[in-house]
């Protein structure tokens, strides 16, 4: 056999574009795999010169998948440099709009872009091995799937107008009181939810007993851990201080989120457009960490509502007063975090407030400087906004959720490509886990590089030379 070289081009289920290369030695094992993502990101230079009271509806464009997280963030953002803090009722139903955009996005991810994995396995014929093939093989369980994420999006719709990109924060509050009929609407569907979770659970829960083997050995390595917590370090995904945790699982920070900077630095290979953030105090690679649903609930001592703290008993219990280090296990936080999110819905539409109509901070004190936090369903978003005295914008900086993980996502692809890859004969469920490390992330690259246009799906391969010896394409998935 002679060395080869594997491109993957692009990652298929997951948002936006990215390839992995894969270098073979002649005896057939992987040298080193890269995770390249190479589209490039301009949203912060061209926000340059707008109004801040903009931002709120222009940054959500960043992407279609998670444009609430940006909506959200920008406004907390904005509401600080105008110096409008929001009423009450306002952060309440921003917050509702959040906990339906956790739940539509990590309901999606985990039956329809993680599902075809699990449910019909790594190595199932790429023609099936989609929601398509989902539908084909139980189409009960796509059904509930499918309202699943519909009861997140009407919660998005009924606030903000529309599915995506909703037009409802604004600096100081919302523009829209909830009606009575509407939170009833909401809470109709409540009971479809909690099921279709708790049979996600049982899912997930039943195909990690029958795969034990892959879990612990699929990409496990150690890092730190960051999210938001509550002030007695509770899950907390609308708002709160940042907390870092060790390798160990051991207290490293706890900081309020406009000191980010204090904290966090980004580190630049010439392989991506995308860069490597990092503890500053560690340093880099030590200080690497990841975020999401893994790295908070690796964070989190505790979830404020009883069934998702139940669950979460049984997550840390895979690896009792330590870190859970196992990628796939961020399909299990993912529900477990749905699952809060569905609970916290209820506890948001029971509060008096949320139906009340004191809803806007009309008064601003301009202080010229911002930054809007937010745990969006990749992870901690960060949004961070300077402008002159009349409120418009002259620096953009945004960190987000995937570019959080970059580090831990490159690392995933090489240690996958390394333990599952053997020559001389490539098989395409090979590939394809190597595609599912990096879905264990949910990316969402359009976030963190702004890309236009869409790519076909190549692999190519080279021989010792260099030589291009065969040439593999299918469309995007």
């Amino acid at each position: 056999m002679v060395a080869q070289k594997i491109t993957i081009e692009p990652v298929t289920r997951i948002e936006g574009h990215a390839k992995v290369t894969i270098n073979m030695n002649a005896n057939g094992t992987v040298d080193h795999a890269y995770l390249h993502i190479n589209e490039f990101r301009g949203f912060e230079k061209f926000c340059e010169g707008r109004m801040v009271f903009e931002m709120p509806l222009i940054t959500p464009r960043i992407c279609g998948i998670c444009p609430v997280s940006h909506h959200l963030a920008s406004a907390k953002a904005a509401d600080l440099v105008l110096g409008c803090p929001p009423p009450r009722p306002a952060n309440l139903l921003r917050e509702l709009m959040h906990m339906g955009q956790i739940i539509q996005s990590h309901g999606m991810h985990f039956f329809e872009l993680a599902g075809p994995d699990l449910l019909l396995g790594f190595d199932a014929d790429p023609a099936i091995r989609n929601v398509v093939g989902l539908i084909q093989a139980n189409p009960g369980l796509t059904l509930k799937a499918v309202n699943l994420r519909k009861f997140g999006q009407e919660i998005i719709q009924t606030l903000g107008g529309r599915r995506i990109h909703p037009n409802f924060a604004v600096p100081g509050g919302v523009n829209k009181a909830l009606q009575p009929a509407d939170r009833d609407a909401i809470l109709a569907a409540y009971d479809d939810a909690i099921a279709t979770l708790k049979v996600g659970l049982g899912i997930m829960k039943d195909w990690a007993e029958r795969n034990m083997e892959d879990i612990n050995k699929f990409a496990v390595f150690a890092t730190g851990y960051m999210g938001l917590t509550t002030p007695d370090n509770g899950l907390e995904l609308y708002d709160g201080t940042i907390r870092l945790v060790d390798r160990a699982g051991q207290p490293l920070e706890n900081f309020p989120v406009t000191d980010y900077l204090d904290y966090i630095a980004e580190h630049v290979e010439n392989w991506s457009y995308l860069k490597f953030p990092y503890y500053k105090k560690l340093g880099w690679p030590q200080g690497v960490y990841r975020v999401g649903p893994l790295g908070r609930l690796n964070t989190a001592e505790k979830i404020d509502t009883p069934m998702a703290n139940e669950e979460l008993k049984v997550f840390k219990a895979f690896n009792p007063g330590k870190p859970v280090e196992n990628t796939l296990y961020y399909h299990y936080a993912r529900l477990v975090e749905a699952l809060f999110a569905t609970e916290r819905v209820a506890v948001l539409l029971a509060d008096p407030d949320i139906l009340s109509t004191e809803i806007r901070n009309t008064r601003q004190n301009i202080t010229g400087a911002g930054v809007g936090v937010i745990e969006a369903p990749r992870g901690t978003l960060i949004h961070d906004y300077k402008t002159d005295e009349n409120g418009k914008v002259l620096k953009v900086n945004l960190i987000v959720s995937t570019g959080h993980n970059n580090w831990a996502m490159s690392e995933a692809v090489d240690s996958v490509a390394k333990t599952y890859i053997k020559g001389p004969d490539v098989k395409e469920g090979m590939l394809n886990r190597v595609e599912a490390a990096i879905r264990a992330y949910d990316p969402c690259l359009s976030c963190s590089t702004h890309a236009v246009g869409q790519m076909p799906f190549v692999m190519e391969v080279y021989d010792a030379e260099g030589h291009l010896t065969q040439t593999l394409s299918r469309s995007n998935q």
